[in-house]
């Protein structure tokens, strides 16, 4: 994982405080890709760890070189396009026109990540396209707050949301019409919706909540998240990452004392999410 660096010169990203009772539960949103080298103030949740009993994190999906070896021997079929076809063969004309057109603005290789399902090889592209503008998703802001805490000797709980073999479950039974309305929200991204991404992380280092909630994602996005809900493996797994979220957060609000929660800001954000189903559930929920 790249180095998120700690600062004492912005504000720093926002915290929602969640009551009851006698526990109080503070949650810090993660977010992704951020810019390398981005700079954030701890000031807030040093302030809160000084008086937590435990932070909670996401435990880490880290997969190394000799995982990747092995997926890529016996989950070949999964990973990349079958029957000797290339991505050209299984991807609509004005999709696959669409991929090339970037691919050939981030690699000098007309024929990268052809052998690559769909979905695997716009994740590439995605990412190769991430690091020309200077955008990394290995930033991990659990990890930083992990490091704050072990300081502290605050006791830190990793939370197991999914592992390698739920995301290739997922892949299994998603649905082609799926895969290419996620494609195209893929190809978006890298089209024109870098600026976005850039602004939006410097509104997170800088804890401007509102500003983040005004750049809404593009719709093609929107219609990828909405067909994986819709979806049986993926619609699973994300039904489980909101559930234990809320279910662990929940746990720590029927307790007593105070405790640190690292959780994704889409998951936090999102119509219906997290803070939404606190709020109904009759928690007090104070805004950053």
């Amino acid at each position: 994982m790249d180095e998120l660096v700690v600062t004492g010169e912005r504000t720093g990203p926002g915290m929602w405080h969640v009551r009851h009772d006698a526990a109080q539960v503070w949650i810090l949103g993660s977010m992704s890709p951020l810019p390398k080298g981005i700079t954030w103030r701890a000031t807030q949740v040093e302030n809160v760890l000084d008086g937590a009993g435990q932070v909670l994190v996401q435990k880490p999906f880290d997969i190394g070189i000799a995982r990747i070896l092995w997926l890529l021997i016996t989950e070949r079929s999964v990973l990349m396009v079958r029957g000797g076809k290339r991505l050209k063969d299984v991807l609509p004309a004005d999709l696959h026109e669409r991929f090339a057109a970037q691919r050939a603005k981030y690699t000098d290789d007309p024929d990268k990540w052809e052998r690559f399902r769909p979905l695997i090889a716009a994740a590439f592209l995605q990412q190769a396209a991430f690091h020309q503008v200077g955008l990394s998703t290995r930033l991990d802001l659990g990890a930083a707050v992990r490091a704050l805490a072990k300081k502290r000797r605050v006791r830190v709980e990793e939370i197991k949301i999914a592992g390698v073999s739920d995301v290739m479950d997922a892949l299994k039974s998603l649905p082609p019409a799926t895969e290419r309305i996620c494609v195209d929200a893929s190809l978006v991204t890298v089209e024109r919706d870098l600026p976005r991404l850039l602004d939006r992380a410097q509104a997170w280092a800088s804890g401007n909540v509102e500003r983040i909630e005004k750049l809404r994602e593009p719709a093609e996005v929107d219609a990828c998240r909405a067909a994986l809900d819709t979806g049986v493996g993926a619609a699973d797994l994300i039904a489980r990452i909101r559930r234990t979220w809320l279910g662990t957060i929940e746990k720590y609000l029927q307790g007593t004392g105070v405790t640190l929660v690292v959780v994704n800001m889409d998951l936090l954000l999102e119509p219906g999410g997290l803070l939404d189903q606190l709020r109904g559930k009759g928690y007090q929920v104070d805004a950053p």
